[in-house]
């Protein structure tokens, strides 16, 4: 049972938002009484705590499926935003601005996971691009892998709404993937932003 309503407030989270989801609500979608939630979980914070590592759990494993695939850097890259933009694409409000917002401990636990496992695909991809072809070889990886980092956490903290979120986040693998790539990966980008838009 405490799977299944991690798995419900976990959906609703992302579709409504951390903040206006209450404990009412899970425990009317599920037909439950809302005392079964408190049994297993003393607040609403617990929960939303567990579901987050839930979710973060969920979309490592995607992105490690991606990766396992071996297509080249650039559309790997275009792989994971998809799989982000599918993902959440039933919400209205960005949840890591709500979380920040109105749980911000929670929020600062979840970006310290975030952190190391984000940095160490972000820095494969671009080795993976050198090697390739696709990026120059003279990049300061580290330096590019924060650059991206920072960029990406910003769009997330700051704003409001998914659809806003969405459009940044792709402008900004755009603008990442402009400044590392050589002649061939400019043409492997301007076909992935295509294919993307199709």
């Amino acid at each position: 049972m405490k799977e299944k309503i991690i798995a419900k407030a976990s959906d609703l989270f992302l579709k409504l938002g951390f903040k206006s989801v209450t404990m009412d609500d899970i425990a009317s979608e599920m037909c439950i009484s809302k005392k079964t939630i408190y049994k297993y979980f003393c607040n609403k914070e617990l929960l939303i705590a567990e579901s987050t590592n839930v979710v973060h759990k969920e979309v490592h494993q995607i992105i490690d499926g991606i990766v396992a695939k071996n297509h080249n850097a650039i559309e790997e890259n275009f792989e994971i935003r998809k799989m982000f933009k599918e993902m959440f694409k039933t919400g209205e409000a960005s949840p890591a601005y709500q979380l920040k917002k109105h749980y911000p401990e929670i929020y600062y636990n979840v970006i310290s996971r975030e952190i190391n496992e984000c940095n160490a695909v972000f820095k494969q991809n671009i080795e993976r691009g050198i090697d390739q072809g696709l990026y120059r070889t003279n990049i300061p990886v580290d330096t590019y892998v924060d650059f991206y980092y920072t960029l990406i956490f910003s769009i997330h903290e700051n704003t409001s709404t998914q659809k806003e979120s969405k459009e940044l986040e792709l402008q900004a693998l755009e603008y990442h993937t402009r400044a590392m790539a050589t002649p061939e990966g400019i043409i492997e980008l301007e076909k992935q932003l295509h294919n993307y838009h199709l």
